[in-house]
């Protein structure tokens, strides 16, 4: 499956030691208007999803290998 060309930032939460929570809502408030973020991971972080719905934002998860999935992340309407 094809990754949008239009990305403006990335985080690989894989590569973070530790609870990757903040540095995620971090990359979250560092995005401009119309600014969309990819997150990966190693597996579906389906508790994140109501966070970022609480927080205003908009996401679409894609799983494109057995240990990886993309969410990507923007700001809704």
């Amino acid at each position: 499956m094809s990754e949008p060309a239009n990305v403006d930032r990335e985080l690989d939460v894989r590569t973070i030691d530790g609870e990757p929570f903040g540095d995620i809502v971090a990359a979250l408030e560092d995005l401009g208007d119309g600014e969309r973020l990819r997150l990966v991971n190693s597996f579906e972080s389906v508790p994140l999803y109501d966070v970022l719905e609480d927080r205003g934002f908009t996401y679409e998860s894609t799983q494109v290998a057995d240990d990886e999935w993309h969410v990507l992340v923007e700001p809704a309407g």
